[in-house]
């Protein structure tokens, strides 16, 4: 007969409820903190509500009313070199964590205003408002709040989309000899996303030291908890990932700082992760000034019912009944709060013909404005030392490309302790799948890092290092059409980090990808990323086609301060090709094309393994055209000038590219050629490209697929007939 064991997790879960004994031994200045905050953030809320409710207020203000609790308590267990990410409902969270380091975490609820305490609700709020002084110059509104000096690294509108990024500054935290944490908040309907678990597991595996903190408010937007996730209390997700889990009333604040206490305690002493899942309640709907009961999915009953819970009062309650403060004094807290608030906004905007308010013209941020900032400007690679092969005067010797690869980063994880490389098994099988990461775990053993299958949360990890400062990381993704598992990390976070957030955050992160078209492996792992990439704003992308460039331009991008896709190409790793003997230490520069081939009667534009293909057709042709190695895909960095001289001269262009013509990388190249330079075409940009669909694993199937010599061929046949 079968016998039946019951199981226990390792981590414990655990229900935190404060009582009376510990209201009482309560600091008595740590509650008048706690108070103050509760209040400025209450006013600072209703102000924003006021203001969306006179329309001053352009896209969604999602209002943290009711769930002031959770973020004032658990800020106050953190220190000043602590970090915080949160959610799109994170005007509180954003503001509990700078209104604590701006206080150095104390605030006198007679004096509640004091230091930077009123510019800091001034910033905030004209962020909201889309306005110049605010904190991302009017780019981040509600939903993107970052002041790094504070220890805010950004509020997030993808709901989970911050919780990989907090990995990040937890890895640079521990990996920088400190005990500081990083504190990542977010709600309950988060806990479901793929990505949010792949950050646990992380997590756990890599001891990172994370605090994920769940304000469980149980609706998503009109959606009850209960109707999508069979076990309610989330924090039960914690044991299974070995996350040690605390579940709190967050409508008692002094609950929330105690569990906050614990969680932080164990997290410094490297002992990893941990999770806390505060219960709150939202008395708004998802967004705007009206109460959840006015669209019908929960009762006036039950916002009643919790609203009795307020977490304000909870602690004026305590505090009075211990002689700490007076109802005058909190009647005046109050008044001072929201004195404040009104002043603020009198301060950003003006009345109008009759009495109504507008926003203050000369606070917009300039139309011009809206562009600056994609990427940077690139100062950061003055005076470096650029070589081109061509014109290279030291020694050349034969290498193979992905041995170049491996060479490459091996000598600038030599100079530069901030390198660090990360991604599904680089640290095994002698340099991961293709060798080009080989001989680096041996001499880089804790900065080569094999990662989970997770590439959402180890590519969030990778930005998250970037944005922090400390690290340069340089993430491998096995194939290209993984960047898809991990869309939002590669789209909405590393890409438009930089500009979203002001303009001014830097995002210096490697993303190296290959090509794998005629390896048979299939619809999912064969794409070219270049053109979907590159409708994406700040990403720079390049694609070298010799080891030569790779050296040179692998350099410029661990030392550019923008996110950048380094593609490669399968067909090139084991080609033999000169790369100088003793030199890895040389730029090329973004924005640089190169002439493959001179000519006269077509330009060809082309990159990766194609350059080679193109050459060799024309040669065998004996084809009268130029061929020009782009080297530099995205937007900001192709070369125009080399192009345009080019076409200037031949009057025609071919386009060529691999990959599959729906994806494709030239179709908005040849539209901005003929923009640019339709009085010099003798007709009409022509374009070889793969058929619509994804390579198959037929062989045959998968060779019609995709571009080659013989495409190119018959383009110039085409051509020259």
């Amino acid at each position: 007969m079968s016998k039946a064991k019951r199981l226990s997790p390792k981590a414990e879960w655990i229900e935190l409820v404060s009582e009376k004994a510990d209201w009482d031994k309560a600091d008595p200045a740590m509650l008048g903190t706690m108070l103050s905050s509760l209040h400025l953030i209450r006013a600072f809320e209703e102000k924003v509500l006021d203001l969306v409710g006179e329309g001053l207020v352009h896209g969604p203000a999602h209002s943290s009313i009711g769930q002031e609790g959770g973020a004032v308590g658990s800020a106050l267990a953190l220190r000043v070199d602590d970090q915080v990410n949160g959610s799109h409902r994170g005007h509180h969270q954003f503001l509990a964590k700078a209104l604590n380091y701006a206080t150095r975490g104390v605030i006198e609820p007679d004096h509640p205003i004091v230091g930077d305490t009123r510019g800091i609700l001034y910033k905030t709020l004209a962020e909201i408002l889309g306005l110049a002084p605010g904190y991302c110059k009017g780019r981040g509104g509600s939903m993107h709040l970052r002041w790094v000096e504070a220890g805010g690294l950004g509020t997030n509108a993808i709901v989970g989309g911050g919780v990989p990024l907090a990995l990040g500054a937890a890895f640079a935290h521990k990996h920088s000899n400190t005990d500081a944490i990083a504190v990542s908040y977010f709600g309950e309907g988060a806990i479901n996303i793929g990505s949010v678990l792949e950050s646990f597991n992380l997590a756990a595996a890599w001891k990172l030291p994370v605090l994920f903190f769940v304000e469980n408010n149980r609706y998503a937007v009109a959606t009850h908890v209960e109707e999508v996730t069979a076990e309610p209390s989330v924090s039960a997700r914690g044991p299974g990932f070995g996350i040690p889990s605390w579940r709190v009333d967050g409508m008692d604040p002094l609950a929330v700082l105690l569990a906050t206490q614990a969680a932080v305690a164990g997290i410094r002493s490297g002992a990893g992760p941990a999770i806390i899942e505060a219960d709150v309640y939202r008395y708004f709907h998802q967004s705007g000034p009206m109460p959840g009961s006015a669209f019908g999915y929960r009762t006036k009953q039950e916002e009643a019912e919790w609203k009795k819970r307020d977490p304000l009062d909870r602690v004026a309650d305590n505090m009075l009944r211990r002689g700490l403060i007076t109802r005058e004094g909190i009647e005046n807290l109050r008044h001072v709060a929201l004195q404040t608030m009104a002043e603020l906004a009198d301060e950003l905007t003006e009345r109008t013909e009759g009495n109504k308010r507008k926003i203050r013209p000369s606070l917009w941020p300039s139309p011009d404005f809206i562009d600056v900032g994609i990427r940077g400007d690139l100062s950061e690679l003055n005076g470096v030392r650029v070589e081109e092969q061509a014109s290279y005067t030291g020694q050349l010797v034969d290498r193979k490309f992905v041995d170049a690869i491996a060479d490459v980063i091996g000598r600038r994880m030599e100079s530069d302790p901030r390198v660090v490389v990360l991604g599904e098994d680089v640290h095994r099988l002698k340099g991961g799948t293709n060798g080009a990461t080989r001989g680096l775990k041996d001499r880089f053993p804790e900065r080569v890092l094999g990662t989970p299958i997770s590439e959402a949360a180890f590519l969030g990890l990778g930005t998250g290092m970037a944005m922090d400062g400390r690290f340069r990381p340089i993430v491998e993704f096995m194939y290209p059409d993984f960047m898809w598992v991990a869309a939002d990390q590669v789209f909405n976070q590393a890409g438009k980090a930089r500009h979203m957030f002001g303009g001014e955050s830097a995002v210096p992160l490697v993303l190296r990808t290959k090509v794998a078209m005629g390896t048979g492996y299939g619809s999912q792992h064969s794409m070219d990323p270049a053109g979907v990439v590159s409708s994406s704003p700040g990403w720079r992308i390049i694609a070298p086609s010799t080891p030569f460039d790779y050296v040179g331009l692998m350099n410029t991008a661990l030392a550019c301060n923008d996110p950048v896709l380094v593609i490669e190409h399968v067909d090139l790793y084991q080609q033999s090709m000169p790369v100088a003997a003793d030199d890895l230490d040389y730029f090329i520069p973004f924005g640089k094309a190169a002439v493959r081939r001179t000519g006269s009667k077509a330009t060809i534009l082309t990159y990766l393994s194609m350059v080679h293909r193109a050459i060799e057709a024309a040669d065998e042709l004996g084809a009268d055209v130029e061929i020009i190695d782009l080297r530099s895909l995205d937007r900001a960095s192709l070369d125009w000038k080399t192009i345009s001289d080019s076409v200037i001269k031949t009057n025609n262009v071919i386009i060529v590219e691999q990959g599959a013509r729906g994806t494709s990388w030239g179709g908005w190249l040849a539209d901005e050629i003929q923009r640019r330079l339709f009085d010099w075409l003798d007709q009409p940009v022509q374009r070889v490209t793969g058929g619509e669909a994804s390579p198959s694993i037929s062989k045959v199937l998968e060779r019609a697929a995709f571009a080659g010599k013989e495409e190119i061929s018959a383009s110039l046949r085409e051509f020259v007939r």
